[in-house]
């Protein structure tokens, strides 16, 4: 069963849901709008393959460089070009709630997509979310950090589980840090 806002509210005051930080104005009719940060991941080209493991991470600085936009300025994702992005708010879930985020039709409309394939939110997890950016349109992109790019949707389970995977409680640290030999933070 998918929350609507009334729902959506009763499970923040009752700390079934988080949201950090939480802006009232941004719940919607079924969902709440979520802001994209001023930290990106843009994929350094080459012709070198990736090697998808279970140790592979978009971090490693042979993959991916971190870029931090200044206050006031934007990043500018090219026609055709994928990037990484995090979400300002951190999102928290009980145990008994999942959920997934989805792209705004605002912006769909022109061709862009936050989300290739990873959308979903598994219940425990308390995160940023890495926003997967791809730009569709025959035109380059401005994105502004605060702007709300995506929605996230609630949805109550039946039965209760707690999700342990690596990125459970991540944050915007662990986005901008590049892994370690041991793995990541």
């Amino acid at each position: 069963m998918i929350l609507a806002r009334d729902a959506i509210l009763k499970s923040i005051e009752a700390g079934e849901i988080k949201i950090d930080p939480y802006d009232p104005s941004k719940v919607g009719s079924a969902s709440v709008d979520l802001t994209v940060s001023r930290h990106f991941r843009r994929f350094r080209p080459g012709h070198d393959s990736i090697t998808l493991r279970d140790d592979t991470d978009y971090r490693d600085p042979s993959i991916s460089e971190l870029i931090e936009v200044p206050e006031g300025a934007y990043f500018e994702v090219g026609s055709r070009e994928m990037v990484l992005g995090i979400t300002n708010e951190r999102v928290g879930l009980c145990s008994t709630l999942c959920g997934w985020f989805d792209g705004r039709s605002r912006f769909a409309r022109l061709g862009l997509l936050v989300h290739i394939s990873a959308g979903f939110m598994q219940p425990g997890t308390f995160n940023q979310t890495v926003l997967e950016i791809f730009n569709m349109s025959p035109r380059t992109f401005r994105l502004y950090p605060g702007t709300a790019i995506c929605q996230f949707i609630f949805q109550r389970m039946e039965g209760q589980a707690e999700h342990s995977g690596r990125f459970k409680d991540q944050t915007s640290r662990i986005f901008r840090t590049s892994p370690t030999r041991e793995g990541p933070p």
